[in-house]
């Protein structure tokens, strides 16, 4: 069967299966790692993720150790958070719903130890196939560091970004999807976010995505806004498609994505992470229909989840990511 119009793809995480929890090693992280790729493939995922798990750490449940994962490797950071550290940041407006900064900047940063590559290597000796590899949006990560060296909040994410940029020019896979969910909730600083992320995204070999949702801290949205005065930070990405939370949404929210360049593929959310219900394939066809009579027919690229799957328990991460496909093959008539 010929490539479908429309292709399927998760966004990132997959919730952290409770023998790896039990008994952490890096072959158990490897022999995860294909179990998630072998269940997306079975369902008919055309571009899986690896899941994400090995930055998973049980010290953050609210936001799994994302965050950490990259900026406590990062040289310039510095994990060790005092008390006065906290005070400081917690003072900080635009992070009100963090209780504490991931690090504190003592030094200028620079890649450290991160190595995105192996990370990367990993996936693609167990993807079986075409895959998408995910790393968080330098305006993310900053915004989350508390700031003692640099003292200028663009220098600071600049240098993360220029750290981020020189690692991922060095992966090899289909496609590099940078993820943002801090953004959303202050457009203002779209001119400033956009620079930062295209910094990176211009060192990507294959296909370019960007994935933005309104915030997933403890399986609950933390930004407030709207995709109408994102359209245009949206269209200043140097991006393949976009991977937008759309499910979660208000309906108002597609007639505003009809202002993003037609040479940006759209990537829909149409299901719904933060609850437990499973849509239904009809479901997940409706939404389809719904915003192609609002976009235009074949404006849809790309369907998923609204974000990454983490905080959802196994049995309904696997059937929601089944009606994904179900729901797609529906609509095409594929079924």
């Amino acid at each position: 069967m010929s490539q479908p119009s429309i292709l399927t793809s998760t966004v990132g995480s997959y919730p952290i299966p409770d023998w790896l929890t039990a008994l952490p090693s890096a072959q158990a992280v490897e022999d995860a790692t294909r179990v998630v790729f072998d269940i997306q493939r079975q369902a008919g995922i055309d571009l899986p993720t690896d899941g994400e798990l090995y930055r998973f750490d049980v010290n953050h449940p609210d936001t799994n150790g994302m965050i950490e994962h990259f900026v406590h490797k990062l040289g310039g950071c510095d994990a060790g958070v005092s008390r006065q550290d906290v005070a400081r940041f917690r003072s900080k407006e635009e992070m009100s719903f963090r209780a504490r900064p991931a690090a504190v900047v003592r030094a200028p940063i620079t890649e450290g130890v991160l190595n995105l590559p192996e990370d990367c290597a990993r996936a693609a000796r167990l993807a079986g196939g075409p895959f998408k590899f995910t790393l968080t949006s330098p305006y993310m990560l900053a915004r989350t560091l508390l700031d003692d060296f640099y003292q200028d909040f663009e220098a600071l994410l600049m240098a993360v970004a220029d750290a981020l940029a020189a690692q991922v020019a060095e992966l090899e896979c289909p496609c590099v999807q940078v993820d943002e969910a801090n953004l959303p909730g202050r457009p203002q600083d779209g001119p400033l976010a956009a620079r930062a992320i295209n910094r990176v995204l211009d060192a990507v070999r294959g296909q370019k995505a960007v994935h933005l949702c309104f915030g997933n801290y403890g399986g609950q949205t933390i930004q407030h806004g709207e995709w109408a005065a994102l359209i245009a930070f949206l269209n200043s990405l140097h991006v393949d498609h976009l991977v937008l939370e759309m499910a979660h949404r208000p309906s108002s929210d597609l007639e505003a994505l009809r202002g993003l360049d037609p040479s940006i593929g759209i990537g829909l959310g149409v299901v719904d992470i933060k609850t437990n219900h499973i849509e239904s394939a009809d479901e997940v066809a409706r939404r389809i229909e719904t915003a192609e009579k609002i976009l235009g027919a074949g404006r849809v690229k790309w369907i998923h989840p609204d974000c990454g799957f983490w905080m959802l328990k196994r049995s309904v991460t696997d059937r929601k990511i089944t009606t994904l496909v179900r729901g797609r093959d529906l609509y095409l008539g594929r079924e």
